[in-house]
């Protein structure tokens, strides 16, 4: 399990950098094709509209990382990111399935802390 968490926390670390945040050819390797986000706008996006429209790009870095196993294929993640850019902080939930032998990111949700 410690495997599985050091590598979906890289791949998490990857979907909120900028590298990867600022190139669809990336963003599309993480994302499944049939992923959604609920924004922490309360907004709900697919896969489709963050390629299209792009993502928000902020200096973000995560911390408290978990993950609970839900299936052999499928695991929850949280974990809180500091955003420099718009400076806040929010909590964070991802959904990551294995698919044809590799994890992609099937459901994201941040939701804004008050007063941080």
């Amino acid at each position: 399990m410690k495997e599985l968490k050091t590598h979906l926390r890289e791949l998490e670390g990857a979907h909120i950098s900028l590298d990867v945040r600022s190139s669809a050819e990336k963003l599309d390797q993480i994302l499944a094709d049939d992923f959604w986000e609920i924004g922490s706008s309360g907004i709900i996006y697919t896969k489709k509209d963050c390629l299209n429209l792009g993502v928000v790009l902020s200096e973000m870095t995560l911390n408290h990382y978990e993950i609970q196993i839900l299936a052999e294929d499928t695991v929850l993640s949280t974990y809180k990111v500091k955003d420099t850019t718009r400076k806040r902080n929010t909590w964070r939930s991802s959904i990551w399935k294995k698919t044809h032998g590799r994890w992609q990111l099937y459901f994201h949700q941040g939701t804004i802390i008050p007063g941080q």
